[in-house]
């Protein structure tokens, strides 16, 4: 595996204000942390902090594009060593979003972290291409779709962590949990939750009610639209 190269940013008093504000953000949620907690907690002055970011948004924009090229690096380095596959990826990508599970699970709540998103959305989007073409079995829905489904349900490990903790008997950011979450969800993707007739059965179900929905009810008549007159 490629040696990791830390982003020459990460040397920087910005960085150090960057990772302050991961953890404020995480710890207080966006509208209750303020410049000055940030500065404090990362050494500096809020001047300097306002230098650097300009603003609060803006220094939240800049934690989410970090996070994003954080693990755009993760998926690129795993995809170009053939020794490697998803569940390498899926592990490494736990391991290094872990120190900001609650920043992510709280900006989501918030609806912020799209950049975050959608370049997970794309890189499983790659990984779906990989495996599709080994399927027997073609997929009917767009790729971008399912990946973007596979990404919420992903996510929402670390939003509702401490309700899966609770589920899976162990607390989720331990190896244990890690390893026990490792394997379900392995165990998950290589087991359908339907039987293929059931499946099918279902799809057709899907359809009759699409078809319904687009079909005019019955007895229903259109009228004229009358034009307004004045009195």
């Amino acid at each position: 595996m490629a040696t990791h190269r830390p982003d020459p940013e990460d040397l920087t008093a910005r960085a150090r204000i960057r990772d302050a504000a991961l953890l404020q953000f995480g710890e207080h949620g966006f509208e209750r942390a303020t410049i000055r907690g940030i500065a404090e907690a990362a050494g500096v002055s809020s001047g300097l902090v306002r230098h650097h970011f300009g603003s609060k948004q803006a220094l939240r924009e800049a934690c989410d594009e970090y996070l994003a090229r954080m693990l755009r690096r993760i998926n690129d380095r795993i995809r170009a060593d053939v020794t490697l596959g998803e569940v390498n990826y899926l592990a490494a990508t736990r391991a290094s979003l872990g120190p900001y599970q609650r920043y992510l699970a709280r900006a989501f709540v918030e609806g912020s972290a799209g950049t975050v998103f959608d370049e997970m959305v794309t890189m499983t989007e790659e990984w779906l291409a990989d495996m599709d073409a080994g399927r027997p079995d073609p997929p009917e829905v767009p790729r971008r779709a399912r990946a973007a489904a596979v990404t919420a349900m992903a996510l929402g490990v670390g939003v509702m962590h401490e309700h899966i903790s609770r589920g899976l008997g162990v607390e989720l950011f331990t190896p244990e949990g890690d390893d026990l979450l490792a394997r379900t969800l392995l165990d998950v993707y290589s087991h359908p939750l339907m039987r293929l007739d059931d499946a099918a059965k279902a799809r057709a179900g899907l359809d009759r009610l699409r078809d319904a929905s687009t079909q005019p009810q019955r007895g229903a008549t259109l009228r004229p639209v009358e034009e307004h007159q004045d009195a």
